[in-house]
């Protein structure tokens, strides 16, 4: 399929920023990839909503509430960052299409990261933060998304709560998830050579920094390990380019087996988080389409 002008503009941007360097080092250079975080929106960019900011227990909550809401629904997002760095410009970018279009109600989350905090606490803050929006919202007027790490914390805590026996939200966006942090799958040094943004060194060496003592195989890091019965409509939007690929085809495997009711968009030549990625007429769809997956009853 003939990619766009903007994804090979992107994809030349993506090098001359040197996120694959950054990636391939071990330990990881977390303090450089802190450099492009955003910690929160300016208000001209939200110059039409409200914009609250609040916290649960180490978690930053920043709220976005539009003009006029869509009947109390609520957007949870939990943002990428190899679980080291994040919010991003391209996080808040993606919000602020989503919320206009959606109208739903956004609750940005800065969780705790490694290596200052380690997955446990990250995955109590999460929790937490799903516990409070339950005090506000009916589940059913609930969906939770997340990139990459963040999409890999979604995951767990879906399984989290219905281990639990605790209401779940009604839909889960999931991008480029990182489904295993163990990063074993031999079809990954394959991927690497087409990947323009990750390395598998780096990678591994950001999840170690959050797993510490635990397991690369616990269920908080790698939800690939746990169940998926009883998951709620999922969409998955997928990149070939990506290292993350590999594990993420087992995880849609582990979802046809549990009979989630899952969409799947596979982005043929795409890098990782492509449809929060600018420029690209290829991410403005993948984006436009998880909005329409929020925006359905």
């Amino acid at each position: 399929m003939k990619k766009s002008f903007g994804y090979y503009l992107v994809l030349l941007v993506l090098k001359l920023k040197g996120l694959k360097p950054i990636f391939s080092k071990s330990p990881i250079d977390y303090l450089k990839l802190r450099k492009s975080d955003v910690l929160a929106p300016s208000k001209l960019l939200f110059k039409r909503s409200q914009i609250q900011i609040s916290s649960v227990l180490k978690t930053k909550i920043v709220e976005i509430s539009p003009s006029h809401p869509s009947e109390n629904s609520l957007l949870i997002y939990l943002h990428g960052g190899a679980f080291v760095s994040g919010p991003a410009k391209h996080h808040w970018d993606s919000l602020k299409k989503i919320g206009k279009a959606t109208n739903m109600t956004i609750w940005a989350c800065r969780y705790p990261r490694a290596p200052e905090s380690q997955i446990d606490e990250i995955s109590k803050n999460v929790d937490e933060v799903y516990k409070l929006a339950l005090t506000r919202f009916d589940p059913a007027a609930i969906a939770i998304a997340g990139d990459s790490a963040g999409a890999t914390l979604s995951i767990a805590l879906i399984q989290r709560l219905l281990s639990r026996n605790v209401p779940i939200p009604k839909k889960l966006v999931l991008i480029s998830p990182v489904a295993d942090a163990t990063f074993t799958n031999p079809e990954i040094d394959v991927v690497e050579r087409t990947d323009v943004m990750l390395s598998k060194s780096g990678v591994l060496s950001a999840k170690k920094m959050v797993a510490v003592e635990h397991d690369l195989k616990d269920l908080n890091l790698s939800p690939l390990y746990g169940s998926f019965e009883g998951f709620p409509e999922t969409l998955l939007l997928l990149a070939t380019h990506d290292i993350t690929y590999p594990d993420q085809k087992l995880l849609v495997d582990k979802m046809k087996s549990a009979r989630v009711d899952y969409k799947l968009i596979t982005g043929d030549g795409m890098p990782h988080i492509w449809p929060l990625l600018p420029v690209m007429k290829e991410s403005r769809i993948a984006l436009d389409q998880m909005i329409s997956f929020l925006d359905k009853e």
